[in-house]
């Protein structure tokens, strides 16, 4: 008897540590699974988390048209802080050079293909591929997607219309160079505006890029008819605004804006011969701190939506070949893009050069 009651309480005993170890091993398990729940709750926050962090912005673009659509990329994305400094495209291209070993931008946003062509070959500019790629042709992009056209720039002449109109004002290129406008011509500064850059380059490559003695001397003639350089963009609208000149070079697109959302007297002629027509573009630098914002808003800014509305409201000429004529306004469908052959390649190569030299020898020099 008493042997069975030994047998029973150690039977018990044994019973018991199982149990225990058992109890164990499950709240072992639940732990496990608990840790395993946890951390795919994790991933799956990381991949649906809103992003948030910096961008920081360099363009050339429209002060109130980048704060516009900032604005609306941050309705999209609140956690994103952007900043953005406005400078020209040559300045731009300057700094990033200057920062290359310590980016301080993340985005690059509105440059000259030049000014791209240049970063992209010096390896400023991050290469990737954006959702919107296949729809950008292939001579409005890089190859390697270093840079992306966003609007084609038609580079025209620009009238006071107070002044002059279409049919009084200089019908072509070679027209300015008439004594008729003889200290009627403003400029922007060239050196600083990657418009203006771009202009004086095609002009020189319209005369034959192989002697640009010739584009020299066409430019020599150009000075001679010109009034003043402007230090920029601002200078040069009041001071046409206030009739200190009748006729400048611009882009057409600046031209629009002034002329239908101003009380600017701005018009513009499309030279008979064709225009260069300007590839104006987007880059995300090269290993910049903030690459996938810089990501997120190029995606978000050649959205069809974004793109239609920038064309509405801002006479952007979009270099998307997939976008619905029937959205688009009334000025872009009478619009005859006529250009005549630049390399591009030849230009950006041959630029500074060019720009050194005009700088140097020929500005100020016409009139003498």
């Amino acid at each position: 008897m008493q042997k069975t009651r030994i047998f029973g309480f150690v039977l018990v005993l044994m019973l018991l540590v199982l149990a225990a170890c058992s109890s164990d091993n499950n709240k072992d398990s639940k732990k496990d699974a608990t840790a395993n729940d946890k951390t795919s709750d994790s991933e799956k926050t990381d991949v649906a988390a809103t992003p948030s962090g910096k961008l920081v912005i360099y363009t050339g673009r429209d002060e109130a048209m980048v704060q516009k659509v900032i604005d609306q990329f941050n309705e999209k994305y609140p956690d994103i802080e952007v900043e953005f400094l406005t400078m020209g495209a040559q300045q731009i291209l300057e700094r990033l050079r200057g920062e290359k070993a310590n980016p301080q931008a993340d985005f690059w946003w509105g440059g000259t293909q030049s000014a791209l062509i240049v970063g992209a070959d010096e390896d400023l500019l991050h290469s990737w591929k954006p959702s919107f790629i296949d729809s950008i042709d292939a001579a409005h992009k890089d190859a390697d997607g270093r840079w992306f056209g966003e609007m084609l720039l038609p580079e025209v002449i620009m009238i006071n219309s107070d002044l002059l109109t279409k049919e009084t004002g200089p019908q072509d290129w070679d027209d300015l160079l008439d004594s008729k406008w003889k200290d009627q011509i403003l400029i922007r500064g060239v050196l600083a505006s990657g418009t203006m850059r771009t202009i004086y380059s095609s002009m020189i490559v319209r005369q034959g890029a192989d002697t640009p003695e010739k584009g020299y001397d066409w430019l020599l003639k150009l000075d001679a008819n010109t009034k003043e350089y402007t230090q920029d963009p601002n200078a040069l609208y009041l001071k046409m605004t206030r009739q200190e000149g009748s006729v400048s070079l611009w882009n057409l697109q600046d031209i629009l804006l002034k002329k239908y959302t101003t009380d600017y007297p701005f018009d513009y002629i499309y030279p008979k011969s064709g225009a260069p027509i300007l590839v104006d573009g987007v880059a995300v630098v090269n290993n910049a701190k903030n690459i996938e914002n810089a990501k997120f808003f190029v995606e978000f800014l050649f959205e069809k939506g974004m793109v239609t509305q920038l064309a509405n409201e801002y006479y952007q000429i979009p270099t998307r070949s997939d976008i619905d004529k029937a959205a688009m306004p009334e000025w872009y469908q009478e619009l005859d893009l006529k250009t005549f052959d630049i390399d591009w390649q030849l230009m950006s190569e041959k630029e500074a050069e060019w720009m050194e030299h005009w700088d140097n020898n020929i500005k100020g020099q016409g009139k003498k």
